[in-house]
C-alpha cells in the first residue's frame, strides 16, 4: 500500500523530484525546531536581529521558486501548494492573511478567469490576422520587432496578461495547424490531438524543432514587449494603479511622469529585439522552415477558397467584439475581468455557443493558473507576515535622499525578480507614503523608481511578472519546450540591457 501511495504522489514527476519535495517538507519543521532551540529570544527582529521564522521564510520562498523552475517536470500547483499548507501549519502565515492577499488581488483573478476565456472564443479572428502577418512578413527580424512593438502598445492601453493570453492562443493555433499536417492529418481537423507526437516520422522531427524555436522566439519577444509597454501607463500593470493612486496621478500625468525613464527603455528594448534576432543571441534567431511556410500558405488559401457565409458572420462578430474590447479597456469602463466576462457572453451568445461542454473548454487554460496564483499569494503572505523585505526598505530609507531613487530601483528590481512585482510595489509605495508627503519631488522620484524597478528587472524570471508566469505554466510552454531556465536565459540580454538603461536614466534624471 505504501509503495502505491509513493507512486501516486505527484504522478509522473521524476523520482528525484518527488524525493526533493518530500525532503523540503521534512526539512522545514526540523530546521524551525533547531533554530528555536539555538537562537536566543533576544534575536527577535524588534531588537535589530533576525529570528527563526524570518530565516525559514526565505528558505520557503526559495523552495517555492524551485517548484516554478521545475514547472515542466511537475505543475507547480501541487508541490507549491504543499509548501503553502506547511507554511500555515508552522505559523509562518495565517489563513486570514492569505484570504486578504487573494481578496486584494481579486481583479487579477477575475481577469484570468474571464478574459482568457473571452479571448478563447475570439481565436478564429486572431488566427486569421496573425496568419496573414506571418505570411506577408518574410523577415524574421521584422516579424519579431512587430510582435514586440505590438505587445508593448497593446499592453500600454490594455494590460499585459490579456496580451499574453492572445499570444498564447495564437501560438497554440499555429502549432495545432502544423502538427495536424505532419502527423498525417490536415488543418481542417479541429479535434486533432496536438500533444501526441507518435505519428511524426524522424525526417520531420528536425523541422518540428525548428518550428518550435521559431514560435518560442516570437512569444518571448511578445512577452518582453508586454513589460516594455506595461511600465508606461496606469493600466499596463496592476501595481501601476496602486502607485498612481498614492501619487494622485491620472492616466496622462502618470505617462508624462514616467516618460523620461520609460521611453529610453522602450526604444532600447525594440533595438535589443532586432540585435538578438540579427545575431542569433540567447537562443533567438530561429527561422521559419520553408516547408512550414508552405503549410500555412495552403491553410490560408484553403480558408480563402472555402470560407462560408457562416465563417464570415463569425469573423464579423469577433471583429465587432474586438473593437468593443479595445475601447472598453482603453476607457476603463469596468474592471478588466468584468470586461472579459462581457466579451465571453457576447461572443458565445452571437456565435451560438450554448452547450456547457463547449463553454468549459475555454476555462481549461486559465483555471489551473488561477489556482497556482492563489498558492503564490499564500507564499506572498509569508513574505508579508515575516516582513522578509523590511530590512531592505529600512536600509534604503536611511540613505541620503539624492541616492534613494537609484537604490529603490535596485532593491525593487531584485525583490521583484524573486517574488512578485505587484506585491513589492504595493509594499514599497505604502511605506514611502507613510514617511514622505505625496506630491513632493522626492515622493514623485521614488514613485517613478518603484514603478520602473518593479516592471523592468522583474523580466529576469517568470515569477517576477504574472504574465511571464502565465506563459510558463500555459499549455503552450511544453509544446515549444519553453522551460523556466530557458525563459531566464532568453530574457537575460533584455534583463541586463534594459535594467542598466533604467538605472542610468533614474540616476541621471531623478
Amino acid at each position: 500500500m505504501l509503495s502505491e501511495i509513493q507512486k501516486l504522489f505527484l504522478g509522473d514527476a521524476p523520482s528525484w523530484y518527488k524525493s526533493t519535495i518530500i525532503g523540503f517538507l521534512i526539512f522545514n519543521p526540523i530546521l524551525l525546531l533547531i533554530l528555536n532551540i539555538f537562537m536566543p529570544e533576544n534575536y527577535g527582529r524588534d531588537s535589530g536581529y533576525i529570528d527563526s521564522t524570518f530565516i525559514l521564510g526565505w528558505i520557503l520562498l526559495l523552495q517555492f521558486i524551485f517548484t516554478l523552475a521545475m514547472a515542466l517536470k511537475c505543475y507547480p500547483l501541487q508541490p507549491g501548494g504543499l509548501l503553502a499548507i506547511e507554511a500555515v501549519i508552522l505559523g509562518l502565515t495565517s489563513t486570514e492573511t492569505i484570504y486578504y492577499e487573494i481578496s486584494e488581488n481579486l481583479k487579477v483573478i477575475l481577469l484570468l478567469i474571464f478574459m482568457v476565456a473571452g479571448i478563447f472564443f475570439m481565436k478564429n479572428l486572431m488566427l486569421t490576422i496573425f496568419t496573414k502577418l506571418l505570411l506577408s512578413i518574410r523577415s524574421k527580424t521584422y516579424l519579431s520587432l512587430l510582435f514586440c512593438a505590438s505587445a508593448a502598445v497593446l499592453s500600454a492601453f490594455l494590460d499585459a496578461l490579456t496580451v499574453t493570453a492572445v499570444l498564447i492562443g495564437v501560438m497554440i493555433g499555429f502549432y495545432r495547424i502544423y502538427h495536424a499536417v505532419i502527423s498525417g492529418g490536415d488543418f481542417r481537423n479541429q479535434q486533432h490531438d496536438f500533444k501526441d507526437n507518435s505519428q511524426i516520422n524522424t525526417l520531420k522531427e528536425g523541422e518540428l524543432e525548428a518550428f518550435r524555436g521559431f514560435l518560442r522566439d516570437l512569444v518571448m519577444h511578445g512577452a518582453v514587449g508586454t513589460a516594455l509597454g506595461g511600465v508606461c501607463t496606469t493600466v499596463g500593470e496592476p501595481q501601476n494603479l496602486v502607485i498612481a493612486g498614492k501619487a494622485g496621478w491620472d492616466f496622462m500625468e502618470f505617462f508624462l511622469q514616467m516618460a523620461p525613464i520609460t521611453m529610453p527603455i522602450l526604444f532600447t528594448g525594440l533595438f535589443t529585439c532586432v540585435m538578438l534576432e540579427k545575431f542569433s543571441i540567447a537562443g533567438f534567431g530561429n527561422q521559419l522552415p520553408s516547408s512550414v511556410r508552405d503549410i500555412f500558405n495552403d491553410y490560408s488559401n484553403y480558408r480563402n477558397e472555402n470560407i462560408t457565409t457562416n465563417d464570415k458572420a463569425v469573423l464579423l462578430i469577433e471583429s465587432i467584439v474586438l473593437i468593443f474590447l479595445v475601447l472598453a479597456l482603453a476607457f476603463s469602463i469596468a474592471a478588466v475581468g468584468l470586461i472579459g466576462l462581457t466579451v465571453m457572453v457576447l461572443l458565445t451568445a452571437f456565435k451560438g455557443v450554448t452547450k456547457e461542454h463547449d463553454l468549459g473548454e475555454a476555462f481549461h487554460e486559465a483555471l489551473p493558473f488561477t489556482a497556482l496564483l492563489a498558492v503564490f499569494f499564500a507564499i506572498v503572505s509569508v513574505i508579508y507576515d515575516q516582513k522578509l523585505f523590511d530590512p531592505v526598505i529600512r536600509y534604503v530609507l536611511l540613505q541620503d535622499p539624492s541616492v534613494q531613487p537609484s537604490l529603490f530601483y535596485i532593491a525593487n528590481g531584485f525583490l521583484s525578480a524573486v517574488s512578485d512585482n505587484v506585491f513589492v510595489a504595493t509594499i514599497y509605495i505604502k511605506q514611502i507614503a507613510l514617511t514622505i508627503p505625496a506630491g513632493t519631488d522626492q515622493f514623485n522620484n521614488l514613485a517613478i523608481a518603484i514603478n520602473v524597478g518593479t516592471n523592468i528587472p522583474s523580466i529576469a524570471t517568470p515569477n517576477g511578472q504574472a504574465a511571464f508566469l502565465f506563459l510558463l505554466t500555459s499549455s503552450l510552454a511544453p509544446l515549444i519546450n519553453l522551460s523556466y531556465l530557458r525563459m531566464v536565459y532568453m530574457a537575460l540580454p533584455y534583463t541586463i540591457i534594459l535594467s542598466v538603461v533604467g538605472y542610468i536614466s533614474i540616476y541621471t534624471l531623478l
